[in-house]
């Protein structure tokens, strides 16, 4: 038994370092062949200006978006259980195992200009969103917010609504029992959805590839860029790549008494 222990433990180690090293390694890759020296000229360039202002812009909205929409719905889906409930729960939660590219496409059928909407909106106002700035922004929302609801729902099913029966018993109102006691004590999981949220729309490429294009400074987003940017200047595409990994795993430093086991 003495004997056994030490070499299960040998190799736990050399699984958990050779599984750390699968991780790792690409990251590394991309912080050696990085060219520093080229660093702040290259993020100062309009056209990352550009990719950057938009994909702030859109993932911003998203979380707006998430707020304004998905903290009433995550209330509704925390209410109480019903097949109807759990129907639309699949639709939200959808876009988070939905293969990017088919939401782009969904996103098309739905708002482009023939689409179910899009083709109401083209004849009675003469909007068209494809292949503009709006679309990205929808896209974002589509893919980042159903993250928002997913951390709500959790919190306000963990809820203890003793506070709320306390609450009403002292006169206070459904708004305000809301707003002032059950907001309040789920804000770690409204932080946590808000970010994850802000994160996946920040990094959206394929559904807004497809919805709204790939048109510098008007459809170009952080991660079209990069991807322009791998076939015709690749230091630029590593040195966006570096930003985004950063600003991702800035995410998850946040989110690391959340998500992550503490030390």
């Amino acid at each position: 038994m003495t004997t056994r222990r030490p070499r299960a433990a040998i190799v736990g180690a050399l699984a958990a370092t050779f599984a750390a090293g699968l991780f790792a390694l690409p990251l590394l890759g991309l912080v050696l062949r990085a060219p520093w020296r080229e660093f702040g000229r290259q993020l100062l360039s309009p056209a990352v200006g550009d990719a950057m202002r938009l994909s702030l812009v859109s993932s911003t909205f998203a979380v707006v978006v998430a707020f304004v929409l998905g903290l009433p719905l995550a209330a509704w889906l925390a209410s109480g259980s019903s097949a109807v409930r759990s129907v639309v729960r699949i639709l939200v939660m959808l876009p988070i195992v939905l293969p990017p590219i088919v939401g782009g496409i969904a996103l098309l059928l739905a708002f482009g200009r023939n689409g179910v909407v899009g083709s109401w909106l083209r004849d009675w106002f003469d909007v068209s969103l494809p292949f503009t700035t709006p679309a990205v922004c929808i896209a974002a929302a589509y893919m980042g917010v159903p993250f928002f609801v997913l951390c709500a729902e959790a919190g306000l099913r963990n809820f203890d609504r003793r506070f709320v029966q306390a609450a009403a018993s002292l006169g206070a109102g459904p708004a305000r029992r809301f707003f002032f006691v059950v907001v309040p004590m789920i804000a770690p999981s409204l932080t946590a959805g808000a970010l994850l949220c802000w994160a996946r729309a920040l990094g959206e490429f394929c559904a807004t590839q497809m919805f709204a294009g790939n048109l510098a400074g008007r459809t170009r987003t952080m991660p079209l860029a990069c991807s322009v940017a791998m076939e015709n200047e690749p230091d630029l595409a590593v040195l966006l790549g570096l930003v985004l990994a950063a600003v991702s795993a800035g995410v998850l430093l946040l989110l690391r008494h959340r998500v992550l086991v503490r030390p």
